[in-house]
């Protein structure tokens, strides 16, 4: 009788043993753990998912088949790399092995002195760059130095900045700026420098918002930097004044805003507007699998409508205007090109300025857990995905803008005359409220030189000119 007990235990534990062998053919070692993360959140939401084989829904068999080809790459980012389209047709994707930073940057929280500024080559170079102030953001380390708008910058710690050490350059906590002149076309070191230390900083958007009376017009003027959601009601509260003050025109200052959220968008659509409640103002369109999940769980969820409150919260102040006059730049991207596209089927929209970036996808941000959200996310790590997962669309289905949007009155910032951002003489304001002012528009004065743009300092993280959406289907991973 004790055999007959001790042989059916032993078939017991025989069996348990194979059953954890089986389990383990879904095991993922925890030195690849961030790797297969990498993987399954691209395999599910990557917006090229079927454009890469390695991506390929029948790529593995199973886990084990996974993990061999994990550890082919024992660095995450260059598994993220890899398994991305060509660059030239994803330019925005970007991994970040610690999202706490990831998350501030989104919502306009960075290690920052308050210098915003634009890079350019230097004249007949095509290595040499140098750099301009386009603004100083308020209580910050640079608001307390000798250092403003319009001036020129070539070097950092006494090392002429190039297009392979400004980088690591500028991402120094603390570091000197040697200053220049703008001479006849040519960039010239003055021997002036400024000392400027990073810090926490939070960056409202809203920069400037004033009214300015004309015969006959009441004009509106909003400089706003970043779609960033921590600030919607300070946007809200922007137009409020806008409304008490009765404006009949809008001058949307978009030069500097390279984007941010798809939803703080739609907000700012409404509030330009205000008669289009519920109609479509943006549509997206994502990979195919996810396309399949939205058509059986609600396609409403891909469809942004113009709104009448924030979140379902204090009421959006509108304005109901019929035409409105758009600054824009060649570092104008995402969700202020959304913000163009969104609005054209339904108002007139004047684009002055030079011609925007071209980004017409988004992104969403991917935790490390069953369903991607944060909630549940691997405690042993920070790692964190912000892939380009949909292309977004106007009412009409228009949204192949890659190349940038085209201004109506084309006129590029000229370095040698600024101006004053805000005052009525700064050149692209001038040219904005004369058009609405003035019958018939004056030419516009070309500058001395166009200096080819490198990049600047919002685009150098590479989140700051994201387009992103908070609409993360809860897909569960493959395996």
């Amino acid at each position: 009788m004790k055999k007959s007990i001790y042989f059916l235990l032993g078939l017991l534990v025989l069996g348990g043993i194979q059953a954890c062998q089986e389990d383990d053919s879904y095991h993922v070692p925890d030195d690849i753990k961030v790797q297969n993360f990498v993987w399954k959140g691209l395999n599910l939401y990557y917006l090229w998912q079927t454009d890469e084989p390695d991506l390929a829904d029948d790529r593995f068999a199973n886990q084990d088949e996974l993990n061999t080809f994990l550890r082919q790459y024992p660095v995450p980012e260059n598994l993220f790399e890899h398994l991305l389209v060509d660059r030239s047709i994803d330019r925005f994707s970007v991994i970040f092995s610690d999202y706490r930073e990831l998350e501030g940057i989104l919502s306009g929280t960075t290690e920052n002195n308050g210098v915003d500024f634009s890079l350019r080559y230097k004249p007949g170079s095509t290595t040499e760059i140098f750099g301009w102030v386009r603004y100083i953001l308020p209580n910050s380390n640079a608001s307390t130095q000798d250092i403003q708008r319009g001036d020129l910058f070539t070097t950092v710690n006494g090392t002429q900045l190039t297009v392979d050490n400004y980088q690591q350059l500028l991402a120094n906590t603390s570091y000197t700026l040697g200053l220049a002149d703008y001479d006849g076309g040519n960039i010239t070191a003055n021997g002036q420098s400024v000392s400027l230390t990073k810090g926490v900083l939070s960056e409202n958007p809203v920069y400037i918002h004033q009214t300015y009376d004309y015969p006959g017009h009441k004009i509106g003027y909003l400089m706003y930097n970043g779609f960033y959601p921590d600030y919607d009601n300070q946007l809200n509260a922007a137009f409020a004044g806008f409304q008490s003050a009765g404006i009949s025109d809008l001058v949307l200052d978009l030069r500097y805003n390279s984007g941010g959220s798809v939803q703080t968008a739609t907000y700012l659509a409404s509030m330009i507007t205000g008669q289009f409640t519920d109609q479509v103002f943006a549509k997206e369109q994502w990979n195919a699998k996810l396309m399949d999940y939205f058509n059986q769980n609600g396609s409403e969820d891909i469809i942004n409508r113009f709104t009448t409150s924030i979140d379902n919260g204090p009421a959006i102040n509108s304005l109901n205007l019929s035409k409105i006059y758009i600054i824009t730049s060649g570092s104008t991207a995402s969700a202020s090109e959304l913000i163009i596209n969104g609005l054209a089927p339904y108002i007139n929209v004047v684009q002055i300025g030079d011609d925007t970036v071209g980004k017409n996808v988004g992104s969403v941000t991917l935790y490390d857990s069953e369903n991607f959200q944060k909630e549940g996310a691997d405690p042993s790590h920070y790692y964190a995905m912000q892939p380009i997962v949909l292309k977004i669309v106007n009412k009409d289905g228009f949204g192949d803008y890659t190349n940038g949007l085209d201004p109506d009155i084309d006129q590029v910032e000229d370095i040698s005359n600024l101006g004053i951002l805000g005052d009525t003489l700064e050149p692209l304001l001038s040219t904005a409220i004369n058009t609405i002012t003035v019958s018939g528009r004056r030419a516009v004065v070309e500058p001395e030189i166009i200096f080819r743009k490198f990049s600047d300092s919002k685009s150098m993280d590479g989140l700051r000119d994201q387009m992103y959406s908070n609409k993360i289907p809860p897909m569960h991973r493959k395996f």
